[in-house]
């Protein structure tokens, strides 16, 4: 399409704000310039192309608003351990996909849901790599098991916190072991893995995507090639962070949006490393604690007199009470107006008071959240009942920080859960403690017109299908979204019926969810699989 040309969307279902029967759409450079009626569609652009929709549901596009492209993209192309439930399996899967002279890069292992919880020692991991140096990160990303071989790439990770002679490594010596794997990636390992996630998202309604990159995480090589690579216009756009500590230079350098990201408070849960202000429930240990209130201030004020987002990664309960210190100091500092003005973000923010949300919200932070956490890891026999007991029923309280008037933005922090906007979605719907999820309509916000506000977008239309917004849109195959009022199984945006807003796709757990056909970013297709409609 020409910067000039109009294309226009008919016989569809637009989900579109006060519209609710609307089936075209029309776009014309990569803006949305009106939407209604076929009839008047083709009266009002008689010369445009026609696309015909053949009942499609056409949406936002999603925005995943905290990823880690090229370890998702290794992992696409890397041995899957999220599906091992033993030491055992654990140790064949590396057998049959261990290769001389190369690193073996594994994802996802999670012992909380094993048959048998023991993990494999480094010596079993040694012989069943052969001598080949492996890196497997647990699900969480925040620990790994290794192997001799590539503990012999950085020998300073025996001298760190967090080192094991025979168990997983966690904090800085799990830090330095990422680093040696990451070192003797290639270039071009690097960019086939960048461009498959990034193809991979495009394929899943995806228009742009939260990078949260950083010394500890990446690196600023990976950073700046990931960048590079999302200027092609056929791929989703790339809103880069950088999480390093007053890096104000390295940031503008980079092109980042900020300081932010996985800036870590703390750690993670599973791996026992997010900070609590009382014991693991199944460990004596409360945590690591890597920013104090001090820390976190200056941080935030060099950030706002720099005019950049910062942000944290935070998960623990001691975790966010620090934050929320480090957020009254610097308010201390450059005032309450400036602070609000740069709309810093949090990262997970698991644990949080109803008191600190609202602190959060008056400072206008906004909350980059994971609903496959939940769902992954919640309710009473889940992973978070084994580490915290009764306080797992606290955990990702959405409707409490809405309520609060905390902005969400809704992400998959790949590769800890997968990239799956409307799984996203259904989870936040049904949260596993009652009355800690939210509405379909507020959940689907969340994964659209949310992530572009995290990111700094506030021009109150992106992120919407309303004349004068970018043309940001995905069409989907998804079934019926209307059914007969008594079918409590269609999950409405709103509950009035006045609200003149459509329904969604159904949201409930045995509901086949939508399916992709096309991918628009700007008025650009980045994703097309219309052809294989059935």
């Amino acid at each position: 399409m020409t910067e000039s040309s109009t294309t226009l969307l008919l016989g569809g279902r637009i989900h579109t704000p006060g519209s609710p029967d609307a089936t075209a759409m029309a776009v014309t450079g990569g803006t949305v310039v009106w939407v209604g009626q076929d009839g008047p569609g083709r009266a009002l652009h008689p010369g445009a192309e026609v696309v015909p929709l053949d009942g499609a549901f056409v949406a936002p596009a999603f925005v995943d608003a905290h990823v880690h492209s090229t370890a998702t993209g290794l992992h696409f192309d890397g041995l899957d351990l999220s599906a091992v439930h033993d030491a055992g399996e654990l140790l064949a899967a590396v057998r049959d996909a261990v290769r001389p002279g190369e690193v073996l890069i594994a994802h996802g292992w999670d012992e909380s849901d094993w048959v048998n919880p023991r993990l494999p020692s480094r010596a079993e991991l040694d012989e069943a790599a052969g001598g080949a140096p492996v890196y497997l990160s647990r699900v969480d990303v925040h620990s790994a098991l290794v192997s001799s071989a590539l503990i012999d790439l950085v020998p300073a990770a025996k001298e760190a916190d967090g080192w094991s002679d025979a168990g997983p490594l966690t904090r800085a010596a799990h830090h330095h072991a990422r680093q040696a794997m990451r070192d003797n990636i290639t270039g071009e390992q690097r960019r086939r893995a960048q461009e498959a996630f990034l193809r991979a998202a495009a394929a899943r309604g995806i228009v742009s995507v939260h990078e949260c990159a950083g010394p500890d995480i990446s690196g600023e090589q990976d950073l700046a090639d990931l960048l590079a690579l999302a200027a092609d216009p056929g791929l989703p756009e790339v809103v880069g962070y950088w999480g390093e500590p007053g890096a104000v230079e390295t940031a503008t350098r980079l092109g980042a949006r900020g300081l932010a990201g996985d800036l870590f408070v703390d750690g993670a849960l599973g791996s026992r490393t997010a900070a609590l202000h009382e014991p693991y429930a199944d460990d004596p240990g409360r945590g690591t604690l890597y920013q104090d209130a001090d820390s976190i201030a200056a941080h935030l004020v060099t950030a706002t007199e720099a005019g950049l987002q910062a942000g944290f990664h935070v998960i623990g309960d001691a975790g966010a009470a620090e934050v929320v210190r480090g957020f009254e100091l610097a308010e201390q500092r450059v005032g309450h107006r400036a602070l609000a003005a740069r709309r810093h973000r949090l990262e997970h923010l698991e644990m949080v008071t109803t008191e600190q949300a609202a602190a959060l919200a008056s400072w206008g932070v906004a909350a980059s959240v994971q609903p496959l956490f939940d769902a992954y890891w919640g309710g009473e026999h889940g992973m978070y009942s084994q580490r915290l007991g009764e306080r797992a029923a606290a955990l990702n309280p959405f409707a409490m920080l809405a309520a609060q008037g905390v902005p969400l933005a809704f992400g998959s922090d790949c590769p800890v859960t997968a990239v799956d906007p409307w799984s996203a979605v259904r989870a936040a719907v049904h949260h596993r403690t009652p009355g800690s999820g939210l509405s379909a309509r507020a959940a689907f916000n969340a994964h659209t017109r949310g992530g572009h506000r995290a990111a700094g977008v506030a021009d109150g239309v992106t992120g919407t299908l309303q004349p004068g917004a970018p043309a940001h849109y995905a069409i989907w195959e998804a079934g019926e979204l209307v059914a007969p009022a008594s079918d409590s199984r269609v999950q409405r945006w709103s509950t009035d019926p006045r609200s003149g807003v459509p329904s969604l796709p159904s949201l409930e757990p045995e509901a086949a969810l939508p399916r992709c056909l096309r991918t628009v970013h700007a008025g650009r297709i980045i994703y097309d699989d219309f052809t294989s409609r059935a």
